[in-house]
């Protein structure tokens, strides 16, 4: 259980001013707290005795006057210590998470769900606040009242009195340990539980639309409900554990003054104490309550946040298989790229995705990539921007291997355009100057233009201050689309690389576009990935990808002379676009 304070130790060293500061608060508050009894039991026996005065009446208001305003100072000053750190700590470790997450590969995303991410940087996050926060406050102040009771009632009352009446204590600390094993299995569940929850939920607002044209909402409302039922379940495991405490606290307590009151009496009429101390002594017990109360708040909280520190850190402990290399290089032109992939296979997969791919591209030059759905095209545009790295052969820019080279640099110089176009919530003009936020309105309205997406802005209500919504919700498809190829230009990337970039658009938007990157890259390496052959029809060579392997390579001449999946697919092609009015050739 106070294993987490170990956890923890490296926080408590950059903060121990602070969190000295707030213990030495907690104890000088209990050490003020258990002198109060002593006063009341003076002014009890005084006035039994018949010997207490105005004087003495009001030296005893002041004194306790005194007491409760240095408490009121000292309780404001370790309130503002104990829980500024607590949050402190819960703000470091966010920042941690996040940064560590932003550095984190693709294989890593491929692992960990999103909705099980969130739960981490939410209720774990909150759970190992509680420690530094609720956890120090009832351990320190049980402690110290306790152990400031104890001796009061031990030294200054009567230590055969407070023998007797604590025998119910050991008790407690059983029934605490075995509740906090508990606690501690069952809130592991618990949260898992909330991932599953949190995963359940993100993915039915993310694909509502899905949902909807399937007209399942019905059955995904149910699995909803049982995911969350399952948490409510997991949950009451975790609070009846926890809900045991009260009964176990009542009952020691309530022995504790059945004891008092029968070993108490005894005593006073035997002349061993006085009824004065007899009252104090009550209001001792009455001081432990609040420890055996705390104590049982203390279990709950250090093991939920034991449990959240051990799967943050084990979060935190995985390691990304892309890394910025040392010494990495920096500063090259981008206008040699060879590729020499002998096989790639992705982690944990069976089967080889790519296998003896090999081109070379120099500045200016154009690579198309064609193949039906799954050929490897998307695959191989990953090892290109390197979110995974090849397991056999090379890709060098300018003659240097790819994973040599600074990551940061590369993302500069080579962009890609996914087909799956993920737009910020925020407006248009900020989308399309993600990369560069210091551009001008002038370039946002060029490299719309060159996207061909610039007429349809102005037609918006609030132009290129419209709000794109979540995911560019409130865009088309081809709108969204052509957004992020107009973020993508922005950039200016040497090496730019579409993904099926234009599937969204008609072929004329295409047609329009292609041309517009004609005449803006007048170098540059550009790869075309596609299902259109029109596409690609002016590259300088264009490989057929099928099951990860080229099975056909040339310029469009060449590959219509081979006769093969190419052709076939361009007379194919060629036949929809003449039934809609076109040509490719046009």
């Amino acid at each position: 259980m106070f294993t987490i304070f170990k956890k923890l130790a490296w926080f408590f060293k950059l903060k121990w001013k602070s969190t000295l500061g707030a213990v030495a608060g907690l104890i000088a508050c209990a050490l003020l707290s258990a002198y109060i009894p002593l006063v009341i039991g003076e002014v009890v026996d005084e006035f039994a005795n018949k010997t207490l005065s105005q004087a003495s009446l009001t030296r005893y208001i002041i004194i306790l006057l005194a007491v409760g305003l240095a408490m009121y100072i000292l309780r404001n000053i370790w309130r503002t210590l104990l829980f500024g750190n607590s949050t402190k700590l819960e703000y470091i470790l966010r920042k941690r998470l996040f940064n560590h997450l932003t550095k984190m590969d693709q294989e890593f995303y491929n692992q960990h769900r999103t909705g099980d991410l969130m739960a981490h940087a939410t209720n774990d996050l909150a759970a190992i606040r509680f420690v530094a926060g609720g956890g120090i406050l009832t351990l320190t102040d049980s402690l110290s009242i306790t152990l400031a009771t104890l001796f009061s009632m031990f030294i200054v009352i009567d230590w055969k009195l407070s023998l007797l009446t604590i025998i119910p204590f050991p008790f407690l600390f059983l029934a605490s340990r075995y509740l906090g094993k508990k606690i501690r299995t069952t809130f592991r569940g618990s949260l898992e539980s909330f991932s599953k929850l949190n995963d359940h939920v993100q993915e039915s607002v993310a694909g509502i639309n899905v949902i909807k044209a399937f007209g399942e909402e019905k059955d995904d409302y149910l699995d909803f409900v049982a995911a969350t039922d399952n948490v409510v379940d997991k949950n009451e495991k975790v609070y009846r554990y926890d809900s045991a405490y009260g009964p176990v606290i009542d009952t020691i307590t309530g022995l504790t003054y059945v004891l008092t009151i029968f070993f108490g009496t005894f005593f006073v009429q035997s002349g061993r104490i006085s009824i004065g101390q007899l009252i104090a002594f009550f209001s001792y017990l009455g001081n432990m309550t609040w420890p055996l109360i705390a104590m049982g708040r203390m279990v709950n909280t250090l093991e939920r946040g034991n449990v959240s520190y051990d799967r943050i850190d084990a979060l935190l402990n995985e390691t990304a298989s892309v890394v910025n290399p040392s010494n990495a290089t920096k500063g090259l032109t981008y206008q040699d790229l060879q590729v020499d992939i002998d096989r790639f296979t992705y982690p944990h997969a069976e089967h080889d995705a790519l296998e003896n791919i090999h081109f070379h591209l120099k500045d200016g030059q154009t690579l198309g990539l064609v193949g039906k759905t799954g050929s490897g095209k998307s695959t191989l545009f990953s090892l290109l921007v390197r979110n995974f790295d090849v397991n056999q052969g090379s890709i060098k820019v300018d003659g240097v291997e790819l994973r040599r080279i600074d990551l940061d640099e590369i993302n500069e110089n080579i962009g890609y355009i996914s087909q799956n176009n993920l737009l910020f919530s925020t407006t248009v003009r900020d989308n399309i100057r993600f990369g560069r936020p210091d551009m001008s309105q002038e370039e946002v309205e060029y490299f719309a233009k060159l996207a061909n997406v610039h007429e349809d802005i102005l037609g918006f209500a609030d132009g290129y201050d419209t709000l794109v919504g979540e995911r560019g919700v409130s865009l088309s498809g081809g709108q969204k689309q052509r957004v992020s190829i107009a973020r993508t230009l922005a950039i200016n990337p040497k090496i730019l690389i579409m993904d099926d970039a234009l599937s969204a658009v008609d072929a004329k938007t295409e047609k329009i576009i292609l041309n517009n990157l004609k005449d803006h890259r007048k170098g540059g390496i550009t790869i075309i990935g596609t299902h259109r052959i029109s596409s690609v029809m002016h590259a300088n060579e264009t490989l057929v990808l099928e099951n990860g392997r080229v099975i056909e390579r040339g310029n469009h001449t060449e590959l219509l002379a081979i006769d093969g999946w190419y052709n076939n697919m361009f007379q194919q092609q060629q036949l929809e676009q003449k039934l809609e009015g076109g040509d490719l050739n046009e």
